[in-house]
């Protein structure tokens, strides 16, 4: 019990991360849907249904994007986001061995190598996102490499 806490800075400060995620996974999901062909060049070469794959990716962003925004889903939500970042990390191996993707991207072998590494602060927050209660060293943490991730991520568009 002595991890957790009642700060009202990091709550608030949680709840606008929250919201922040949620605009950019719902933004990325409908992505797939109008730009599919910026997704199919990461989708590694050996799954079948690339399209499809782009596609339902595209759909569960974009459900869990919104089930973040209420809080009676958001514990289903994050837990979903952590499986969802999981199972497209492939995307990412992908993009940093191929130079036909890299190339599509207009970045270097050195710039994929580095995004392979922001799915992790990604699935911290999807799962810090995931739960209801406070803990004061998990939430400092989660909160500060909110920051880092994001400035990343705005950096990419």
């Amino acid at each position: 019990m002595i991890f957790r806490t009642k700060n009202t800075f990091i709550n608030k400060y949680k709840l606008i991360t929250i919201f922040i995620l949620a605009m950019l996974y719902i933004n990325v999901g409908i992505t797939h849907f109008t730009n599919p062909d910026f997704f199919l060049v990461i989708v590694p070469d050996y799954l079948p249904y690339q399209l499809f794959i782009v596609y339902i990716s595209g759909l569960f962003e974009i459900i869990l994007g919104i089930m973040l925004l209420f809080k009676k889903a958001r514990k289903y939500a994050g837990i979903g986001l952590v499986f969802l970042l999981i199972l497209v990390f492939p995307a990412n191996i992908f993009l940093y061995q191929s130079a036909e993707a890299q190339s599509v991207y207009e970045i270097s072998k050195n710039k994929a190598f580095v995004r392979l590494f922001f799915q992790a602060p990604l699935i911290l927050l999807a799962f810090w996102h995931s739960l209801s209660e406070e803990y004061k060293y998990f939430d400092i943490f989660c909160g500060i490499i909110f920051i880092p991730t994001i400035i990343y991520f705005i950096c990419l568009a």
